[in-house]
């Protein structure tokens, strides 16, 4: 029976193949994402190019010590063209909110499948997300409770929680908002009969 391998170890991709019913196996990828990412946007690639050539990195690094079909996936948030990084702290996080707050943003979702260390498919989806302009009030609370869980988010947000609070229009799959555009990649799994049709 074929395997599929989850490359990466992020609890909302895990939650998310989970709840679709998905057999698998998660495994950290054990990629240096921060050189090959500088280096991409040192050649001037766009956020949504660098989470395409990261989540393909991830698949195919895994499906070379790993048999079967790995799924590789990573999301970049685009600002007017910009990439911003997850924060490092809680008071870079709160720059970053305030950076965003009364503006409007990108989720570049990208998933690729890999086997014997090729490619094989691939999907990127994009979300737009506007941030109200909420009070400094409503930040401070946000932040002390919430600010240490969300530096591991892209916007230091999550929608399925009280990060859905900071928005005030989202367009965009509720999946590739949560790191992967599950749709497509459930269609291609059916494909493989990988997943029930």
């Amino acid at each position: 029976m074929t395997i599929v391998v989850l490359a990466s170890t992020s609890a909302a991709r895990v939650a998310m193949m989970k709840a679709a019913g998905l057999q698998f196996e998660a495994e950290a990828p054990g990629v240096d994402e921060a050189g090959p990412k500088a280096k991409l946007l040192a050649e001037g690639a766009t956020p949504q190019k660098v989470a395409e050539m990261l989540a393909a990195m991830k698949a195919i690094a895994v499906s070379k010590r790993r048999a079967g079909l790995v799924i590789g996936a990573d999301q970049t948030l685009d600002l007017d063209g910009e990439l911003v990084d997850k924060a490092a702290s809680v008071d870079e996080l709160r720059e970053r909110l305030l950076q965003m707050r009364g503006r409007r943003h990108r989720l570049h979702s990208a998933v690729v499948a890999a086997e014997n260390g090729r490619p094989l498919w691939r999907t990127t989806d994009t979300a737009g997300l506007s941030m109200r302009v909420f009070s400094p009030e409503f930040l401070e609370g946000y932040l002390a409770r919430n600010g240490e869980d969300m530096l591991a988010s892209v916007g230091g947000y999550r929608l399925e929680g009280e990060g859905i609070q900071l928005f005030d229009e989202v367009r965009g799959d509720y999946f590739t908002i949560l790191g992967m555009p599950l749709l497509p990649l459930l269609e291609f799994l059916r494909e493989k009969r990988l997943a029930p049709t």
